[in-house]
């Protein structure tokens, strides 16, 4: 559906990029012990839920990047321009809007998951319906999003490191992989009520967040070299 809303190409991606980085760093610094030991428990989970708004708002952007061709850089050779959006598209067969559909609800899951994990004094049982599952299913989401990425450019195991699109793809798998090795270390033992390993959760958060970071700061370069390519093409 096209709507009477028209954003600037270049600055809206700036914007997701810049959003997806503020998230990253967020979950970055709240999976440090040292952080968590400064500034209490219930000041670190609100860090976490605090990011995963930022990550929200940034996926969202995608969606509408993914099913707005103007908002391509490979579409318009005009960024500067404000271009028409579509906030609502069914785009099954476009792998890049597949893997951004699948993306957002999984950032809702993280929603669900942070905000659940600020509720003090849950049993393992309770946990585990309202802290990891969300967090398992987000996950999984993120999983599905990135394979779709990746397929997007070709054959999954192709071989790109000149892409900046195929580094960014890949970096986002990378951290995909480590917010699911996270999500499993962070599986609470009901006999012992203690997380199955602290040092993947905290681990691969960390190291999850630090690979969408860069896959975010690669995407506001990206897009300007797309477009000038694309400018020299129309010419």
């Amino acid at each position: 559906m096209l709507i009477d809303m028209r954003l600037r190409p270049r600055r809206f991606n700036t914007a997701v990029g810049a959003l997806f980085m503020i998230g990253s760093t967020g979950f970055a610094l709240g999976s440090v012990p040292a952080f968590a030991s400064a500034v209490g428990t219930m000041a670190d989970a609100a860090t976490f839920c605090i990011s995963s708004i930022f990550f929200t708002l940034a996926s969202f952007g995608q969606v509408v990047q993914a099913q707005s061709p103007a908002l391509a850089p490979t579409e318009t050779a005009r960024g500067k321009e404000r271009q028409p959006t579509h906030l609502r598209a069914w785009l099954p067969h476009d792998r890049n809007w597949l893997a951004a559909v699948s993306q957002f609800p999984g950032t809702l899951f993280f929603n669900a998951t942070t905000l659940s994990a600020l509720v003090q004094g849950l049993t393992a049982q309770q946990y585990d319906r309202v802290v990891w599952r969300p967090d398992f299913y987000g996950s999984v989401l993120f999983l599905v999003s990135s394979t779709y990425a990746v397929l997007a450019l070709g054959r999954f195991l192709s071989w790109h490191p000149g892409s900046p699109f195929w580094r960014i793809a890949w970096l986002n798998m990378i951290g995909s992989i480590a917010f699911m090795a996270s999500a499993i270390g962070a599986y609470v033992l009901p006999k012992t009520g203690a997380e199955l390993s602290p040092a993947w959760a905290n681990g691969g958060t960390f190291a999850g967040a630090v690979c969408f970071f860069a896959g975010a700061w690669l995407m506001i370069p990206a897009w300007k070299t797309a477009a000038r390519a694309a400018t020299s093409a129309s010419l």
